[in-house]
């Protein structure tokens, strides 16, 4: 099966979380790598692996980041990293799948299950360099306290600072692997 690896220059790893309950902080890693096996022809024994620098959480505001960075939240002088690995794929469609796997945040794995689809392949040329790659879209849904992040202040209307659910996206474009 065809080895392929993120390029990071043309790819993203986000999450959405609900602020004071009545907006959104949007956030992204910007440093992290990856590796998929993948046949477009056997979908079912594709696996995934992902790699993130905690650090590298970047809201746009150094304070939040700062914040996100400490005990409350990823702890990630404590846990420089988090993880996906993938456990097994069902296929949902022609260009859609369940890609099920382990992430760990914190030092914490849990179950997780990701809604994929793909777009691919795309050659390009360059200067004589044939390249190949596919583009691959992931989300999911985590609580943020199934990985110890329980942080949080109840506001007077009920509601709490930060949203109890996180929603993760991955967009990636891979490039095959030189053999």
């Amino acid at each position: 099966m065809a080895k392929w690896l993120f390029n990071v220059n043309h790819s993203s790893a986000q999450f959405n979380v609900r602020h004071m309950m009545v907006s959104w902080v949007h956030g992204m890693f910007t440093n992290f790598t990856g590796t998929l096996n993948f046949d477009p022809q056997d979908v079912i024994a594709s696996r995934v692996e992902v790699e993130i620098d905690a650090a590298s959480i970047y809201t746009g505001v150094e304070k939040r980041d700062n914040h996100l960075k400490s005990p409350d939240f990823l702890e990630a002088e404590r846990y420089p990293k988090i993880f996906f690995k993938s456990t097994g794929v069902e296929v949902a469609g022609l260009d859609h799948a369940w890609v099920y796997g382990d992430l760990t945040i914190r030092g914490i794995t849990r179950p997780v299950r990701l809604d994929v689809r793909w777009t691919g392949p795309a050659h390009f040329d360059d200067e004589g360099q044939i390249y190949t790659s596919f583009g691959f879209r992931a989300e999911t849904q985590i609580k943020r306290e199934d990985f110890g992040m329980v942080f949080n202040i109840e506001m007077e209307h009920g509601g709490f600072m930060v949203g109890k659910h996180v929603y993760l996206i991955l967009n990636a474009e891979v490039d095959l692997a030189a053999e």
